[in-house]
């Protein structure tokens, strides 16, 4: 059986975002703050702490929401993390009309 893939977003000691995909986001998240497995991004700006994540299913989907999210602004991003339900991903709700996944 395929894992499912997911969106990620950590907070970083400095308050910025970083978003990565994995299919294991404790995993990825611990790895963030180990030594020489986290991303360049994050190795400066440890501890980061799990925001927020979400499902996308496909390793070629969550790509895609990844760089969708990406784009968001900084306000929009907060936004969604604040207001993001679990509910997303099972049917259609508010959180998919505004923020487009």
């Amino acid at each position: 059986m395929k894992k499912a893939w997911w969106v990620y977003v950590v907070e970083c000691s400095d308050g910025s975002l970083y978003t990565g995909i994995s299919t294991d986001v404790s995993r990825r998240v611990k790895d963030h703050n180990s030594d020489g497995r986290g991303a360049k991004y994050t190795r400066p700006r440890r501890p980061v702490k799990l925001a927020t994540s979400f499902p996308a299913g496909t390793r070629s989907r969550a790509l895609k929401q990844e760089a969708l999210f990406k784009k968001l602004s900084r306000k929009r991003k907060l936004q969604f993390i604040k207001d993001y339900c679990g509910a997303c991903r099972s049917e259609l709700c508010d959180c998919q009309q505004v923020f487009g996944f």
